[in-house]
């Protein structure tokens, strides 16, 4: 048995799993015959991970750069202090270029991940828009060049 977040789930449960982190797409049907079990059981396999709350769902997976969107980048976010975590998470919420905001350790406590069109886009965004909110000492703003991995984690 494997323990995943204190849930007891099996070995059919991780291959399940790593089939669906695989193909996200891929029917149960195909997953019950990869796994010489039937489609009910993969059924009841499912459920049960869903309750669990080991799946949270599913999403779309954008192609950004065709939609215009060019330029990845990190911002480390340096803050007045610590008081301000709360407060300028909530104003960063606010901007759709932000595709996620991390809490981390050492010199930056909050990590923002962007999306913006072009570099004036992201010079816009960072200093009419993220260096003005209330709490910010500082950004120092880091472009992606490449993705080089792109995945889940394999279990």
């Amino acid at each position: 048995m494997n323990t995943i977040t204190n849930m007891q789930i099996d070995d059919l449960d991780i291959a399940i799993l790593n089939i669906l982190i695989n193909d996200p797409r891929i029917s149960y049907l195909e997953i019950a015959r990869l796994c010489n079990v039937s489609g009910s059981t993969i059924h009841v396999r499912m459920k049960k991970i869903e309750d669990m709350g080991i799946i949270k769902g599913s999403k779309l997976v954008l192609d950004t750069s065709k939609l215009g969107y060019d330029i990845c980048g990190f911002i480390g976010i340096s803050l007045n202090s610590s008081y301000y975590i709360n407060s300028v998470s909530n104003e960063l919420r606010q901007f759709k270029e932000i595709t996620e905001l991390h809490c981390t350790t050492g010199p930056y406590p909050i990590l923002a991940k962007v999306l913006c069109k072009n570099i004036q886009h992201f010079q816009d965004l960072i200093m009419n828009n993220i260096q003005i909110i209330s709490g910010i000492q500082k950004t120092e703003i880091f472009i992606s060049l490449s993705k080089i991995i792109d995945r889940e984690i394999q279990l």
